[in-house]
C-alpha cells in the first residue's frame, strides 16, 4: 500500500471500536516477533488523566540530551497520524508506516476479533523502534492503563499522572475505580513515580505498590524548581519533575546540565503554545482548564481577556469547563470538533445558556476551526481550547502545510 491506502485502511479499523484487554495486542504483537526484538530495551510506560504527554514529552527531550536513541509513543495526534511515532523526535516516514502497515493488514486480515486501531498502531511504533535499534521507549497509555494495549509490553519504571474523572464509561465513576485502572501498569519490583493524588487514588496506588513489592515514590513540582522550562505553566513543574526521576531512575548519573539542556529544548505543542495573537491549548477536562485558567493569568494577567473559540466531545464535563473559562471570555466562537463526538454548535450554546452566567459576553458560531479564527481576527488576543482535536485542526489552518487528519481515538 501507498501510505494514502494504508492510513485510510488503519483509519477504517476504528470502526471495530475499543476493546480493552491485552489477548489480541500480545496476539499481534508476538507474530511480529516483537517481544524477542524488545529484549535489552528500557521502558518508561506514562499513566494518569492529564500531564501524560508533557510528562514523555520532557522525558524523550532529556534522554534524547543525553545521546539515548529513543523512541516516543503518544496520542492522539494533533495534525498528521506519524506525530504519534517519534525516533530521536522525527515522525516516523510515509515509506515506514505504509510498509509496516502493509504487513500487519495481511497478517490480521481473517482475525476475529480484529485488532483494534490503537492496538495496530502500537505495533506499528513498536517495530519501528526496534528496525531502528532505539535504547529506551516512552510510552502514553491511550486510556487507563491496567488492559491499555501499551500495558502488554513490560517496562522498567511506571509513571502516573494527576489522577482525576476521565473516561468513566470505561474506567469507572470513583476516583478509586480510575486509579486502580491506572495502576495496572505497576510491573512486580519496579519503580513507581506518582504526582501527588487525592486521597482516594492515592490509598490504591500504595496498595498495589505493596503488593506488587514495587518501591512508591511520591514526586513534588519543586524538584524541578531549578530547571528552566520550555513549556509555560506552574503545572508543567510537576510534569517536569515526573520526568526527571524517571530519567534518573533508569540512567542514575544523568547530569544536572544534560537534564537542564533537555527540559529546556523540549516542543510539545498545544501546550499554551502562542502563536501569535493566538494560543492554543488543548485542555479537554475541569482539572485540565483550571491550569490553563492559571497559567493564562500568570502571563496576561487578572483582568487581559480573549475571543475564546472553544469545541468539545460529548464524553467531557463541557458544563464546568465552559464555567471555568469565563472569567477569562470577552466573546465565544462556538465550533463543532471535527469528530463523530463532537458536540453541535447548538449542544455548546445551549450548555452556556443553562449555566446562567455571563449574559453580557456575546457569542458566535463556526463551521471549523479556520472560519473561527478568521472571525476572530488579529486584533487583541484569542484562546483555542476545549479540546485536542479543535487544537489540530488549528494549527493546522494556521501554520499550511498538511491537512488535520481526522482521527476518532
Amino acid at each position: 500500500m501507498k501510505y494514502e491506502a494504508a492510513i485510510e485502511w488503519l483509519y477504517g479499523t476504528q470502526l471495530f471500536g475499543i476493546k480493552l484487554g491485552l489477548e489480541n495486542v500480545r496476539r499481534l504483537l508476538g507474530e511480529l516477533d516483537l517481544f524477542d526484538a524488545l529484549a535489552g530495551r528500557r521502558i518508561i510506560h506514562v499513566a494518569g488523566t492529564n500531564g501524560k504527554g508533557s510528562v514523555c514529552a520532557f522525558a524523550d527531550a532529556i534522554l534524547g540530551a543525553a545521546g539515548k536513541r529513543t523512541g516516543l509513543f503518544t496520542s492522539p495526534h494533533l495534525v498528521t497520524f506519524r506525530e504519534r511515532i517519534r525516533v530521536d523526535g522525527e515522525m516516523m516516514p510515509e515509506a515506514a508506516v505504509a510498509g509496516t502497515l502493509t504487513t500487519i493488514r495481511d497478517r490480521v486480515a481473517d482475525w476475529d476479533p480484529h485488532p483494534t486501531f490503537f492496538e495496530i498502531t502500537l505495533a506499528l511504533a513498536v517495530r519501528h523502534f526496534c528496525e531502528r535499534d532505539c535504547e529506551v521507549l516512552v510510552l502514553e497509555t491511550g486510556m487507563g492503563g491496567r488492559l491499555d494495549a501499551t500495558n502488554a509490553l513490560d517496562s522498567d519504571i511506571a509513571v502516573i499522572t494527576p489522577i482525576g474523572l476521565d473516561h468513566t464509561q470505561w474506567l469507572g465513576e470513583t476516583l478509586a475505580a480510575i486509579a486502580g485502572e491506572k495502576a495496572g501498569i505497576i510491573q512486580p519490583g519496579n519503580p513507581v513515580l506518582s504526582a501527588p493524588q487525592p486521597p482516594e487514588a492515592a490509598a490504591v496506588l500504595e496498595a498495589v505498590a505493596a503488593r506488587q513489592a514495587s518501591p512508591l515514590r511520591w514526586i513534588d513540582p519543586e524538584d524541578a524548581r531549578d530547571y528552566s522550562l520550555a513549556l509555560d505553566g506552574s503545572h508543567q513543574r510537576l510534569n517536569a519533575a515526573l520526568a526527571v526521576a524517571a530519567t534518573r531512575a533508569l540512567f542514575p548519573d544523568l547530569a544536572d546540565e544534560t537534564v537542564a539542556r533537555g527540559l529546556a529544548s523540549v516542543e510539545w505543542p498545544a501546550r499554551f503554545q502562542r502563536l501569535g495573537n493566538v494560543v492554543i491549548d488543548g485542555a479537554h477536562n475541569a482539572h485540565a482548564t483550571r491550569a490553563l485558567v492559571e497559567t493564562w493569568r500568570a502571563a496576561f494577567g487578572e483582568s487581559e481577556k480573549a475571543t475564546l473559540i472553544f469545541g468539545g466531545v460529548s464524553t467531557k464535563d463541557t458544563g464546568d469547563v465552559l464555567r471555568l473559562l469565563a472569567p477569562l471570555a470577552e466573546r465565544w466562537i462556538f465550533v463543532k470538533v471535527a469528530s463523530q463526538r463532537g458536540l453541535t454548535v447548538d449542544d455548546l450554546e445551549n450548555t452556556w445558556k443553562t449555566l446562567d452566567i455571563g449574559r453580557q459576553i456575546p457569542t458566535d458560531r463556526a463551521a471549523n476551526a479556520a472560519e473561527a479564527l478568521e472571525k476572530a481576527g488579529a486584533a487583541g488576543l484569542v484562546l483555542v481550547t476545549g479540546s485536542l482535536y479543535l487544537a489540530g485542526e488549528a494549527l493546522a489552518a494556521i501554520r499550511g502545510g498538511p491537512p488535520f487528519e481526522v482521527s476518532e481515538q
